[in-house]
C-alpha cells in the first residue's frame, strides 16, 4: 500500500488529470491510481464515491482528500519541498504561479473547441491561426511560452528550464496543438516538442492509447 491514490479520469480525454498525474510524477513518490472512465451512466456515481466535488481528479493521502489540480499540486509542494514543483528562483516562481492561475481558470474557447483527445488523428497543419476568440487564445498561449522560455528558460527545454508544474498545467493544451495542426512560432513550437518527448508524457499517452473506453461525441 501507498499513502496517496489518485483518481482520474480516463487519460484519453481527462485533461485535469493528465496534469494533477503529470505533479504526481514529478514528486517521485509511489502512488495508487483509481481510473474512473468518463460520459458514461456510472460516471458520476464513481466519482462521488470519491471526490466530494464530484469530479477529477482528487488525491486521496490517509484521511485527506484534496480536489481541484492546483490545489492538489499546491499540497505536493509543501509536501514534498524539494521536488521542484515550484521554480526555486522567488520572480520564477511568482510568474509560475500566475499563468497555472490562469490556464486554471481561462482559456474556455480553447478547450471548448479543441477538446483533448488523445484518440483523434492528427490533423493536417493549418496555414495560419483560426480566426476569433480560439485564435485569440492560442495567440496568448504561444505569448506565455515565449515570455517564459525567454525569462527563466535557459537551463533545459521547459518552461523554467526545468520541469514544473507550469508545463504539466500546460501538456494538455500541447496535446491539443498536436492534434489540431495548431501553428505555432518558432519558440513555441520548440516547446511543443520538448513537451511531447517529455518521458512522462509519453507514458501518459501509451498508457491511453491502451484504454478501451470511447467517447463517441467527442
Amino acid at each position: 500500500m501507498t499513502n496517496f491514490t489518485l483518481v482520474l479520469g480516463n487519460k484519453t480525454y481527462s485533461s485535469w488529470s493528465l496534469r494533477a498525474w503529470l505533479v504526481m510524477r514529478q514528486c517521485g513518490v509511489a502512488f495508487e491510481e483509481i481510473v474512473i472512465p468518463l460520459d458514461r451512466p456510472e460516471t458520476k456515481a464513481a466519482i462521488a464515491r470519491y471526490s466530494p466535488a464530484r469530479r477529477v481528479p482528487v488525491l486521496h493521502s490517509g484521511d485527506l482528500k484534496i480536489w481541484d489540480t492546483l490545489a492538489i499540486a499546491e499540497f505536493l509542494h509543501e509536501t514534498f519541498p524539494q521536488a521542484g514543483i515550484w521554480p526555486a528562483d522567488p520572480a520564477a516562481r511568482a510568474l509560475a504561479r500566475s499563468i497555472v492561475a490562469e490556464m486554471h481558470s481561462g482559456f474556455e474557447t480553447l478547450r471548448r473547441q479543441m477538446p483533448m483527445d488523445l484518440r483523434h488523428p492528427p490533423m493536417p497543419p493549418r496555414d495560419s491561426l483560426p480566426e476569433g476568440q480560439l485564435g485569440t487564445d492560442i495567440g496568448r498561449v504561444q505569448e506565455i511560452w515565449t515570455d517564459c522560455r525567454a525569462r527563466f528558460g535557459h537551463d533545459g527545454d521547459f518552461l523554467f528550464g526545468q520541469a514544473s508544474a507550469a508545463d504539466a498545467f500546460y501538456a494538455p493544451v500541447v496535446l491539443r496543438f498536436a492534434t489540431y495542426g495548431v501553428p505555432l512560432e518558432e519558440t513555441a513550437a520548440a516547446y511543443r516538442d520538448a513537451v511531447l518527448s517529455w518521458p512522462a508524457l509519453r507514458d501518459w499517452i501509451a498508457a491511453a492509447k491502451s484504454e478501451p473506453w470511447v467517447i463517441t461525441n467527442s
